[in-house]
């Protein structure tokens, strides 16, 4: 049986759970942002533009609180990484949320815009990979799970794909006509967005990992199936590793 819960044990658990209720609003953010987006409701979209200071909220209380546990209590070990993953996961949870509301403000502009001149397929395919691995790098929080950390940066590969292929097709069809150009450039930002969601989902899981093991920038080194490409480069790699243009 292990040892009752004292104050500064329940003040770590309420941290947490507060954490998770952020991650839960922003994820229900960026869901309602994607819906306003596709069904070209500005209503929707003004709601989550005025969500956003809850998020904000949030998150200023995690940092607070967190702060005062550190002063009051001067933790060590694996106390002070977890209030250390707490704050920083707040700030990443609050950056999603500032994404969620730029998506909406965008899907206002949308709606003023008329129909879409092709159907949305690989916007909803980008955003349902990136709520994922949001929630996959909440849940390995909670559940201290190192692997299914470390699963998300190989999520992220496929955003990354999804983005580049998506983003190839708008300048395509800003290149046919200037009556693509206002609806695929707002659409390229969407995408945009949605990738640096992912990107922030796996600065959530490189948090667990730091919990766990004190290791700070566990994916620094990690090397996806592609090579970074840089626009308008044609990126050949001379025998030194270096990259030409």
């Amino acid at each position: 049986m292990g040892r009752p819960l004292n104050a500064y044990d329940r003040a770590l658990m309420n941290l947490q759970e507060n954490i998770l209720q952020l991650g839960d609003y922003v994820a229900d953010q960026v869901d309602k942002a994607l819906a306003a987006l596709k069904a070209q409701d500005c209503n929707l979209a003004r709601l989550v533009v005025e969500g956003d200071n809850l998020a904000d909220d949030l998150d200023y209380n995690i940092e607070m609180a967190a702060l005062d546990l550190i002063s009051l209590q001067q933790p060590r070990g694996e106390d002070l990484r977890t209030l250390a993953t707490v704050m920083r996961v707040g700030k990443e949870l609050e950056r999603i949320g500032d994404y969620a509301v730029n998506i909406a403000e965008i899907a206002g502009r949308l709606a003023r815009l008329g129909p879409y001149f092709k159907p949305l397929v690989d916007i909803p395919r980008m955003s349902d990979l990136a709520r994922a691995m949001l929630r996959k790098s909440l849940q390995a929080l909670v559940d201290r799970d190192l692997e299914a950390a470390r699963e998300i940066v190989r999520a992220d590969d496929a955003v990354d794909r999804l983005f580049e292929e998506l983003y190839d097709e708008l300048v395509g069809f800003m290149k046919q006509g200037p009556e693509y150009v206002d609806q695929a450039s707002y659409l390229a930002l969407v995408a945009r967005y949605l990738e640096r969601i992912a990107d922030h989902a796996v600065n959530v899981a490189e948090m667990v990992v730091y919990r766990e093991t004190g290791q700070r920038r566990a994916f620094k080194d990690y090397q996806g199936p592609q090579k970074t490409v840089l626009p308008g480069c044609d990126n050949k790699r001379t025998s030194s590793g270096n990259v030409e243009g």
